[in-house]
């Protein structure tokens, strides 16, 4: 008994080398944000690929690699890399798990660690993934592609919905036979209020947006298909009530739908600033009563980490005409949402996880009282199985952290041509200028502390192949 229970203890001790439990995303992505943020993108890039050096890519490795070749203006690599993105998306969602790996993978989660499960996507990540992948098409002229991928973000939401209710009732049902308390409220300790607070609880879910719904309606019209448009545009209106912009966009479509052309370009502008806001793993001493015993286990969970993103408020074109930018989606809230939504299956799990822990360490110090002889190593090795159990005990705190943090929309008819368009910022003015033509146009700003990345339509001879800088 003695020489079996050290046996395993050792082996545990050492499986952990290495194990993708000790992986800390949040950290990872520090360097990777440093660079990008001050405009090394290359660099960011090359951070990336040396964190993920495994030869079986996962689905964030290939959200974060295409955001960065976005911000690069390499719109074939980002389609690519994102296209990998949804495929994994599509193929986790639509199929479920199965066969002995995926089983053995799926008890890992309960039994040792979140991180061991493959990384499927928070609900928002997915429709975020096809909503840039229109926006990388818009920035190639690419309209009827761009239309495709709309259409498919509507229709994704309504799998999620699905996927996702099945999900709640499944984890409820298996915490009502467990007898397990799923409530992030009755954790003691918890910052509550960094998740459930009044902006966060008025989103319908975490993963329509209106930024999504409002750049199908303008796809959809500047198709010359207002019929199409106008449940965009009112869908929009709904997830973001009381914002003129969005009101007037539904209000005039028919106006701008019958108006002749008149030379000018319809332009939307996108402002997108700062990063999805982190998780962090923090613990939670938890008291786990086995057969009479109490014992006192480190349990963590995700905690969403306070973000600060100040959005510019107006567009300046060419020293003149004064732009209104508004509010539309909040990755922030909906980031919240999610995890709001997610705890009671984290906290299913990680009551199983710890109560499998804690009768792993009462049968080691039961074992330990009988065997009066070298009980003193025995006890070793449970203390060794605790210390194993504690440093496996990390929560799982990966997310899309180049995502953007909030995102605004402006929208004028200006004239064809060069323009400068100027933001104010809290890191002061910030200028760029932009070509326009043709009727419609989308020009998307990212700013990301001193950096402004412009993302405007590529002049015709910079559609097929080529990349710019």
């Amino acid at each position: 008994m003695r020489s079996s229970l050290l046996f395993a203890a050792f082996a545990l001790a050492l499986g952990l080398t290495g194990c993708a439990a000790f992986r800390s995303y949040d950290a990872e992505l520090y360097r990777t944000l440093d660079q990008v943020s001050a405009g090394n993108v290359d660099g960011a890039i090359r951070i990336l690929e040396s964190n993920n050096l495994l030869p079986d890519k996962d689905l964030l490795y290939y959200l974060e690699l295409g955001m960065l070749q976005r911000l690069g203006k390499r719109y074939p690599e980002s389609q690519k890399s994102w296209m990998a993105a949804n495929e994994r998306v599509q193929v986790r969602e639509q199929t479920a798990l199965s066969g002995a790996a995926n089983l053995v993978r799926g008890a890992s989660s309960y039994l040792i660690n979140d991180k061991l499960r493959p990384y499927e996507g928070h609900d928002y990540e997915k429709v975020m993934l096809l909503t840039y992948i229109a926006l990388n098409h818009l920035a190639m002229r690419e309209y009827e592609n761009a239309r495709v991928a709309i259409k498919q973000t509507h229709e994704f939401e309504a799998v999620i919905a699905e996927s996702r209710g099945k999900e709640i009732a499944e984890v409820e049902e298996d915490a009502k036979q467990r007898g397990a308390r799923i409530s992030f409220k009755e954790l003691n300790g918890y910052p509550v209020e960094t998740i459930d607070n009044a902006a966060v609880n008025a989103l319908k879910n975490s993963y329509q947006s209106a930024l999504s719904h409002y750049l199908a309606g303008f796809i959809y019209e500047s198709l010359g298909e207002p019929g199409l448009a106008a449940p965009g545009y009112r869908l929009a209106n709904e997830l973001q009530p009381d914002t003129p912009l969005l009101e007037e966009a539904l209000r005039g479509l028919d106006q701008r739908a019958g108006a002749p052309d008149d030379g000018l370009t319809d332009v939307l502008f996108v402002i997108g600033a700062g990063t999805a806001p982190a998780l962090q793993s923090r613990q939670f001493r938890l008291p786990v009563p086995v057969h009479e015993r109490l014992i006192l286990l480190p349990v963590s969970f995700p905690v969403m980490a306070p973000t600060s993103t100040a959005l510019p408020v107006r567009l300046t074109v060419d020293d003149g005409a004064s732009l209104t930018a508004a509010p539309i989606t909040s990755i922030d809230l909906m980031a919240r949402r999610q995890l709001k939504d997610d705890m009671p299956g984290i906290m299913l799990r990680a009551t199983i996880r710890s109560t499998a822990s804690a009768v792993m360490q009462y049968q080691a110090q039961r074992a330990g009282d009988k065997q009066n002889q070298n009980s003193a190593a025995i006890g070793i090795a449970a203390i060794v199985i605790m210390a194993g159990s504690a440093a496996l005990e990390s929560a799982d705190d990966r997310t899309w952290r180049t995502l953007p943090s909030e995102i605004s929309i402006a929208r004028a008819r200006l004239p064809a041509g060069a323009h400068t368009i100027s933001l104010q910022t809290p890191e002061g003015v910030r200028s760029a200028q932009v070509n326009l033509s043709g009727r419609y146009a989308v020009v998307d700003f990212r700013l990301l502390r001193h950096q402004l990345f412009v993302h405007a339509p590529l002049e015709p001879k910079a559609q097929i192949g080529e990349t710019t800088e």
